[in-house]
């Protein structure tokens, strides 16, 4: 049997079509979410533009905020590599059965901070019991922490920006990864969080169905390149692979002088290469996941656009699939100053005509009027 083989530039577009950035999708906040395999939510405006501007019929951020905080079908949570994220809803089973199946390895905390296996447990109990039903601010849920746990949970050990944090805090994403928490609508400016009322779905099909799903999104993928997207033990994602190639769910197929696998039958990639320019904001999915993360980030890209090799710290320029320059956005009323700073020389006099339409896009999708400037960003990469 021959090895089907694939090249970056069909695996490349094939990506794009699939979430929506070679041509915007006729499909729901919610679906996009689930398409991207979650809109990293870091910062929510971000993650709104992520959203927004895969949809077709002149989405904007209004309508993602709507999917989230009205209607429910998106719900934002800690997801994969415990960052918040926005998913959909439909999928938090699929998630929480995963995510929580993972191997937690070593705390990266320091020894007087971490808490203990059964300590971590203790909180993930009390935060599930206090959220059911209820809505609380984060200082309410550490004085409901404290009273189901003990003293040491409210102990001010870990660093945080202004401070310090109490010690039970650092189970959080665990919490929300065992299905006991996410977040609610904000009290005036104050965060807060609720139960997310779900079953997580049993391991090992939930790990397997979204190995499946990040295949059909982002393949081929190795398992080091599905341990990094999860930040999972690489061991982990290689024992995965194999269970689901024996089961027949998985296939090899050769990519970039090396072996990769794709989901079992869809081995069928496009042989034209991507075109056009977009803009990604921070943290956008496709500049997270997609590998070789050196073929998205050519050249002087792979300096300029990342931030010590980690993707996502700036917003990207893609041309022609690949990372061309850098941007920022400044906002004052319905003014959104918009600097793009070219990489090389990819944008030439069309291409700078298809980035004026797209800063256009942008100020649509925004809700205001977005004007561009063609120079140096001066803003720092997102801490």
């Amino acid at each position: 049997m021959t090895t089907r083989r694939v090249t970056w530039t069909q695996a490349n577009a094939r990506r794009l079509a699939r979430q929506g950035l070679a041509a915007p999708a006729k499909i729901s906040p919610a679906g996009m979410a689930a398409a991207m395999l979650g809109a990293h939510a870091q910062v929510l405006s971000a993650a709104e533009l992520s959203v927004a501007l895969r949809l077709d019929g002149g989405a904007t951020r209004a309508d993602v905020r709507e999917a989230l905080w009205t209607d429910g079908s998106l719900v934002k949570t800690y997801g994969p590599r415990g960052t918040v994220h926005l998913l959909a809803a439909t999928d938090l089973p699929l998630w929480t059965g995963a995510l929580s199946a993972i191997p937690a390895g070593a705390s990266p905390m320091p020894r007087a901070v971490r808490m203990t296996a059964e300590q971590t447990e203790q909180v993930v109990a009390a935060v599930g019991d206090a959220l059911t039903g209820a809505e609380l601010t984060i200082d309410e849920l550490t004085e409901a922490v404290v009273e189901r746990t003990g003293p040491w949970a409210a102990d001010p050990v870990m660093e945080a920006f202004q401070g310090k944090w109490p010690r039970w805090r650092q189970a959080m994403h665990t919490a929300a990864h065992r299905g006991a928490l996410r977040f609610a609508p904000n009290r005036g400016r104050k965060a807060t969080y609720t139960s997310p009322g779900v079953t997580p779905m049993d391991d090992p099909a939930a790990t397997a169905e979204l190995m499946h799903r990040y295949l059909y999104a982002y393949g081929p993928a190795t398992p080091a390149h599905f341990a990094k997207w999860l930040a999972a033990p690489r061991g982990w994602a290689t024992e995965q692979f194999a269970a689901s190639a024996g089961e027949g769910r998985i296939e090899e197929v050769a990519f970039e002088g090396g072996r990769a696998w794709v989901a079992a039958g869809d081995t069928e990639f496009p042989e034209e290469p991507p075109r056009g320019v977009r803009l990604l904001p921070y943290f956008d999915a496709y500049a997270i996941a997609s590998q070789p993360r050196e073929l998205l980030f050519p050249g002087p890209a792979y300096e300029r656009a990342l931030a010590g090799s980690q993707a996502g710290n700036f917003p990207v320029v893609l041309v022609d699939g690949v990372v061309a320059g850098v941007w920022h956005q400044r906002q004052s009323g319905r003014r959104i100053a918009v600097t793009v700073e070219p990489i090389g020389d990819a944008l030439g006099a069309a291409r700078r005509r298809e980035l004026a339409q797209r800063v256009d896009q942008l100020g649509e999708m925004l809700q205001g009027q977005a004007e561009l400037t063609v120079g140096t960003v001066t803003v720092g990469p997102h801490a």
